[in-house]
């Protein structure tokens, strides 16, 4: 008897883990609408995949995606899309590959999109954010001290239970060894996304990202990148944004936007079109026209009570650094020009890559001032003392953290007293600081 039991027991570890080594990383919440939402995921090799799907007020309807097959040019991804179902609830799902169910030992579920509109008040509803994810790789990292550390607060970000999680650029660290191939860039996309405390976090969270230098290029690369066309598609085949740019078919960017209740966001490509920083000649820019008209139209036909835009570089901090708008005068004083020459209510800006938190407000005359909070980095190395002493005119007061850190951004109350409450957490996900902010303050 207890030979047989001790049989059973290898047998079903053995099976297990067969079945975990089919899948490379995921399942990932992508977007999710009133009708329909995304699951990605990656294999290990050519595979069937199938994700079921039921409403948690009524397991016994059982939904099924169709059967695709994941292939070798994708890196194995898929993004497999739910289209059965209804607004305003909370579905769990399970994943299938070639026809076998796979074991996780963590939720895996999303919710559809509410319909809110003309009936109450737009839903609470809370964002978690954060920036710099470094991954190490000893063979192929530079000698020293590893520079990523603490992969635990994606565990801590996962306990918080926020609804959308938006990655806020150098989610990945292209290295030397990377950057020049296709085989490289997938690769490394590969093994960012497949560290074990990352995955409860994408198995039950709508998962957003921009991209910053790290992710598109070498460090501080630009629109002369001669590999981007490859980045931009290796970014595509391991997110599930809505879209990218206005034209895909251009692959021009990977700019986008989404809703949720009654907040609008903006991501934002701070790479594909930036000018060189050593070009003497020519109109300098980190946008691109294209793309900032694109923003300044989706900014002024927006109905959001908050138009939350999502880049990688601070926008407020005045301070000569690389990762700064402030590189770019005339294009950051002509954004500002634009947002108060059309009156848009509700900007608030949230970046990264400073590998430090801190909040800047710059107030303007005969409206509401702008917000920038910087949240950074997850895992990579952070910032030296130095930044302290940066001559940041807009820093508020006791809002600079130099750790690993993440924040919350949550959307809460009445349609009258609607407001923002911004949290910063260590990697623990111990509270180090907040700031409320009402929606009348920024009308």
């Amino acid at each position: 008897m207890k030979k047989i039991i001790l049989f059973l027991f290898v047998f079903y570890i053995s099976s297990s883990f067969g079945q975990k080594s089919i899948l490379q990383s995921g399942p990932m919440v992508g977007y999710c609408e009133m009708t329909e939402a995304v699951i990605w995921l990656q294999t290990t090799k050519n595979s069937t995949v199938k994700i079921v799907y039921s409403p948690t007020d009524n397991p016994s309807q059982l939904l099924s995606s169709e059967n695709y097959t994941t292939s070798k040019d994708v890196g194995y991804t898929y993004h497999i899309v739910l289209d059965q179902l209804q607004p305003g609830k909370k579905y769990n799902y399970s994943v299938y590959i070639d026809e076998k169910k796979i074991t996780l030992p963590y939720e895996t579920s999303f919710s559809s999109k509410k319909l809110w509109q003309w009936r109450e008040d737009a839903p609470d509803f809370t964002i978690a954010f954060g920036s710099c994810t470094y991954v190490n790789e000893t063979a192929v990292d530079r000698l020293g001290k590893p520079y990523g550390s603490g992969y635990s607060i994606f565990e801590s970000i996962s306990k918080k239970n926020p609804d959308i999680m938006i990655w806020g650029g150098d989610n990945i660290y292209l290295r030397e060894s990377d950057w020049d191939s296709k085989t490289g860039i997938y690769h490394r996309n590969t093994h960012s996304r497949s560290i074990t405390e990352m995955q409860p976090l994408l198995a039950k969270t709508q998962n957003f990202a921009i991209w910053d230098d790290h992710d598109y290029g070498p460090d501080n690369s630009d629109r002369s990148f001669y590999n981007k066309q490859i980045t931009q598609k290796a970014f595509k085949d391991f997110w599930a944004n809505k879209n990218y740019g206005i034209n895909p078919d251009q692959n021009e960017g990977v700019y986008s936007t989404f809703n949720w209740g009654d907040a609008q966001f903006f991501l934002i490509d701070g790479r594909f079109f930036r000018s060189p920083d050593a070009r003497i000649t020519g109109a300098k820019t980190m946008l691109g026209n294209t793309q900032f008209e694109w923003l300044i139209d989706a900014l002024s036909a927006s109905k959001a009570s908050f138009k939350v835009i999502i880049i990688g570089s601070q926008i407020l901090n005045n301070a000569a650094d690389s990762e700064n708008y402030s590189q770019f005068p005339e294009e950051k004083e002509k954004i500002f020009q634009e947002i108060a020459a059309n009156k848009v209510k509700g900007v608030f800006f949230l970046s990264g890559d400073r590998h430090f938190a801190e909040l800047s407000v710059m107030p303007r005359e005969n409206t509401y001032p702008i917000y920038d909070w910087t949240v950074s980095p997850l895992t990579s190395g952070v910032a030296s003392e130095r930044v302290l002493k940066e001559d940041n005119k807009f820093k508020v007061a006791g809002s600079t953290f130099i750790q690993h850190n993440f924040g919350t951004v949550s959307f809460e109350g009445s349609k009258e007293n609607r407001k923002m409450k911004l949290t910063l957490f260590d990697k623990n996900g111990t509270e180090l600081w907040n700031k409320t902010i009402l929606k009348t303050e920024l009308e």
